[in-house]
């Protein structure tokens, strides 16, 4: 990640991070419990190594048979925020084409629910594969969406204003676990 020039604070470090994928987890497990195909599906890129941090923990704590896990490929802003693809992009890997989802229970995993256009592109994709529900998890609710999408599992909820940015580290991509409020150097800018 490259870093966003301003004032940095953290709002959740590694083991406060711990606690809350805990909690998810649980919560995630309650949804998932009593189905009997189910795939959890990270959203690359901080989402697959969520996803895998979720996974093992309901494996772990509440005894979730392995589930399928799959990544997807979906960009729209970078870290910073700044608009790259106007529309969503979601890049279909060779592996995924001919993907049957039939009858699964499918829980969606990213770091940031932001404006729900990443969301909404990843739950349009999955519903040509037929599964019988799809759920959604993030580890941060912005609570800005802009499309009716919603989070079912959420791990925080930061209502921050609008030029602010939520920076979600997550190893590999970053050393350590944690989340962190930006508010960028503005200084210079008309």
């Amino acid at each position: 990640m490259t870093a966003t020039p301003g004032a940095r604070t953290t709002l959740y470090d590694t083991q406060e991070l711990a606690a809350v994928v805990d909690t998810m987890a649980r919560q995630a497990a309650g949804l998932l419990r009593g189905t009997r195909d189910v795939a959890v599906i990270g959203v690359l890129r901080r989402g697959a190594p969520l996803a895998d941090r979720l996974t093992a923990r309901m494996v772990e704590l509440h005894g979730l048979p392995p589930p399928l896990r799959l990544d997807l490929q979906v960009k729209r802003y970078a870290d910073d925020l700044t608009l790259l693809h106007p529309e969503t992009r979601l890049t279909e890997q060779a592996q995924h084409a001919a993907l049957d989802l039939r009858g699964y229970t499918v829980l969606v995993v990213d770091d940031v629910l932001y404006t729900g256009h990443s969301l909404l592109k990843v739950v349009d994709y999955l519903a040509r594969k037929q599964p019988a529900v799809i759920r959604a998890a993030c580890l941060v609710d912005r609570d800005t969406t802009r499309l009716p999408v919603h989070a079912d599992v959420v791990g925080a909820r930061l209502g921050i204003a609008a030029p602010d940015i939520i920076e979600c580290h997550v190893p590999p991509y970053e050393p350590d676990f944690r989340i962190e409020l930006v508010k960028p150097d503005r200084r210079g800018q008309a």
